[in-house]
């Protein structure tokens, strides 16, 4: 299973790029994370359904610090990438 999620609110400056790949890395998803330009956060996930959905999850709280407004999730066709990468 692949997923985007674009996550809006106050979700940069507060490690939710680390901690998502720390999570991301503990449950073998792979993808990548980075801030963009309009203050969101973006994510592919590509992994285990489950597992994939628990990062989503997380995405909708954040880590401390993060108030998460919104979470915006797209199915795409999973492209068998490896390894999590901060971008």
């Amino acid at each position: 299973m692949r997923r985007r999620v674009i996550v809006r609110g106050r979700v940069q400056g507060v490690f939710f790029r680390d901690s998502l790949r720390r999570l991301a890395q503990q449950r073998n998803v792979s993808g990548w994370v980075a801030n963009r330009w309009d203050g969101t956060v973006e994510a592919v996930l590509e992994g285990n359904a489950d597992d994939v959905e628990r990062l989503i999850e997380f995405a909708h709280r954040g880590p401390r610090g993060a108030q998460v407004e919104s979470v915006d999730v797209f199915d795409e066709e999973p492209e068998g990438v490896s390894g999590f990468s901060v971008r």
